[in-house]
């Protein structure tokens, strides 16, 4: 078994002189054996994408659930250290290796992240819930 560990930071200027907001997010997965190379470039760019997209969305006010209030939304690659606003519920976001496992099985149908995102009327799959995430996986495993 193979582990990827994923990370993306930016810093960007604050409001006040010579201060800035930093954004970071990380993440670690495993990676079955017998990947190819091409396989396993593909995994690490999705990872990658996964994990810069999560910080962008963040530093640029693009979250679930974001219509005008303060309350912001955590993706599951960005969720800040201490933040348990979500628990393990099935209405929080889905987990990075619950998206993991789900790409999987999309990519064995020919499927892309887009299409999921499309099916659940997310804008990405980092947006996908417990809930949903699992309701694809199980459908997928049951047929």
């Amino acid at each position: 078994m193979l582990k990827l560990n994923a990370s993306y930071s930016k810093k960007v200027p604050a409001g006040e002189e010579y201060s800035s907001q930093s954004y970071h997010a990380s993440v670690e997965v495993e990676l079955p054996d017998g990947l190819s190379g091409d396989a396993l470039q593909t995994r690490i760019h999705e990872t990658f994408d996964l994990v810069r997209n999560s910080v962008e969305a963040e530093l640029h006010g693009k979250t679930q659930g974001n219509s005008g209030s303060n309350a912001a939304y955590h993706g599951p690659k960005s969720t800040p250290q201490g933040d348990r606003a979500h628990g393990r519920s099935n209405d929080g976001p889905a987990s990075p290796k619950q998206l993991q496992y789900l790409l999987d099985l999309a990519r064995q149908r020919g499927v892309t992240p887009q299409q999921i995102a499309a099916r659940f009327q997310v804008t990405d799959i980092q947006y996908l819930t417990r809930q949903q995430c699992s309701s694809q996986i199980n459908e997928w495993r049951a047929a």
